[in-house]
């Protein structure tokens, strides 16, 4: 966490709550798995709750669903007949997913993958006005290079932990993790075709508007 824990508390406390299902979600996901801080939770949930009800999106691409907090926090912002695309690597998260998906009103605007999203991602053929990429940190740079194309001009790309613990602040660390994320940052920050501000929100989350 960046914030001081009572700035963070004090954040929460004035922001506006999440609906009563995700709330379930987030108890389910801390008993049923073992990585439950992959989720993101209320107050990160929120805000990409408002990006994507301020963009309105036809089209929303996520990059690791896992059990499917960010993306109905995400759903929320579609137009009725917009659909939000979905990859997870793993097969094992697909029951919890599904039992949310069903409990919120965009279970017919969902469509899930199971696989590597380096093989999938080339096959979905749409154009998307938001991206959030939330996947192995290590091919952080390598996903950017199959999105980019994908993301319509003007269109949003989200990318989270991008602070990575404070990691990437700190040039004596250099684990890969930590490498990939600094050199996604870096490439964002150089491309002349995006516009990019990063939030200390968390672990850190990249907000990039292509251009």
């Amino acid at each position: 966490m960046i914030l001081h824990p009572d700035i963070q508390e004090y954040v929460e406390v004035f922001s506006s709550p999440a609906p009563d299902y995700l709330k379930e979600l987030e108890k389910e996901t801390y008993i049923k798995t073992v990585l439950p801080q992959m989720i993101s939770g209320e107050y990160q949930g929120r805000l990409l709750s408002m990006l994507s009800k301020l963009i309105r999106p036809l089209n929303i691409l996520e990059i690791g669903t896992f059990t499917g907090y960010s993306a109905l926090c995400l759903a929320e912002g579609l137009r009725p007949e917009g659909k939000l695309h979905t990859i997870d690597i793993n097969e094992e998260y697909k029951e919890i997913q599904n039992l949310f998906f069903e409990k919120s009103d965009f279970r017919n605007q969902i469509i899930q993958y199971t696989g590597n999203a380096m093989e999938i991602i080339p096959g979905i053929d749409i154009k998307f006005d938001l991206i959030f990429l939330d996947a192995d940190k290590k091919n952080y740079p390598s996903y950017y290079k199959l999105i980019k194309p994908k993301l319509k001009k003007g269109g949003l790309l989200l990318a989270d932990n991008v602070l990575w613990y404070g990691k990437v602040a700190d040039p004596q660390i250099n684990d890969p993790e930590t490498d990939a994320l600094r050199k996604y940052n870096e490439i964002l920050a150089n491309d002349p075709a995006m516009e990019v501000i990063i939030l200390p929100v968390r672990d850190g989350i990249s907000l990039a508007r292509k251009l």
